[in-house]
């Protein structure tokens, strides 16, 4: 579609973020309407489409078949881990030492978290007939600085019929003495709830709660044995900026090398450095610069296109519908 001659008409009907083109300007309304096209999707710095997702600007940028006058600015002045592209190629080799992380995070030690978010990952044992049922048998959370909020190995409730030990690093003789799930549950819910009733958090509400990080975040808390309210947590998993489409979620490996410029799993995972990659992440977003005073979250809410107002939305021009329209997701960059 984007390939048709383009007449005046078309330009009228031309959708300012992916820069689909309608025969009718009523068309491209009904498309604004279910496109969730914002300010907060990322954008192409060549030629200015807007992506659903990061892994899309990527596929757009240096995919197997990327726009070629967008790949050819990108090769010159682009940076290939935030995906921006810069005034000069001087101006990029200033960057990328600044944007790529290193993969050595500061030694784990114990302190206070500093900032509202803590990032939270376990890693399983296998129990049951086969050793394929999930038990946590290590912990660890950490806060915006990185330092060490709590770790442990926790007491699986049911016997280990596989340590995973390849993967886990955890032997038989860790878990002898190890904290029971109990104790760990009441650790985590009260470093989570930080003083706050779990009944009282609101969305929001900016209270003592914190924000919990984490990738694959449900299935921790469920071999916890814990809940947490859904608008608290922030799943590397799940934001769809990060994933590879509406359905398909990107591994922590990927989104690591991806967007952060190192490598991690290379052999035994440690919970700690899972923890360290998911804030890294989660900080990375949140600090995209996007309007913080821009309303995202419920489609059904944001997207202002209720049908009462068809002949005024058909004489607005793309920017102006642009304008109305929110994303369908909670974006990271409006938390506080």
């Amino acid at each position: 579609m984007d390939s048709r001659r383009e007449t005046s008409e078309t330009l009228r009907n031309k959708c300012a973020a992916c820069f689909r083109q309608y025969n009718k300007m009523e068309h491209l309304v009904e498309h604004m309407k279910v496109s969730y096209h914002s300010v907060h999707e990322p954008r192409c710095g060549a030629c200015g489409k807007h992506c659903r997702s990061f892994e899309s600007l990527r596929e757009h940028l240096i995919g197997p078949l990327p726009k070629v006058e967008c790949a050819r600015v990108f090769a010159a002045r682009g940076c290939g881990i935030c995906l921006n592209i810069f005034d000069s190629p001087a101006t990029v080799r200033y960057h990328r030492p600044a944007c790529q992380y290193s993969r050595a995070a500061p030694m784990p030690k114990a302190g206070s978290a500093r900032g509202r978010a803590v990032a939270m990952a376990c890693k399983m044992v296998g129990g049951g007939s086969d050793g394929s049922l999930d038990l946590c048998a290590r912990l660890c959370i950490i806060g915006e600085d990185e330092t060490v909020i709590f770790q442990t190995y926790v007491k699986p409730t049911a016997p280990v019929t596989n340590y995973r030990y390849e993967v886990t690093g955890i032997r038989p003789e860790y878990l002898r003495d190890a904290m029971p799930l109990k104790l760990a549950q009441r650790r985590v819910q009260d470093i989570l709830c930080n003083g706050e009733p779990l009944w009282k958090i609101r969305p929001r509400s900016y209270g003592r709660a914190r924000v919990l990080v984490g990738h694959g975040v449900d299935q921790d808390l469920e071999r916890l044995g814990l809940e947490y309210p859904a608008f608290m947590i922030r799943d590397t998993a799940k934001y769809p900026p990060l994933m590879k489409t509406s359905k398909l979620s990107n591994p922590l490996k990927y989104l690591t090398q991806a967007y952060l410029g190192y490598d991690v799993h290379t052999g035994v995972q440690d919970p700690y450095e899972d923890c360290v990659a998911a804030m890294r992440l989660y900080i990375r977003m949140r600090s995209q610069a996007h309007p913080r005073d821009y309303a995202s979250g419920s489609g059904e809410v944001q997207n202002n296109y209720p049908a009462w107002r068809q002949r005024e939305l058909e004489r607005m021009s793309p920017e102006e519908l642009l304008a109305l329209s929110g994303s369908d997701y909670y974006c990271w960059c409006l938390d506080p």
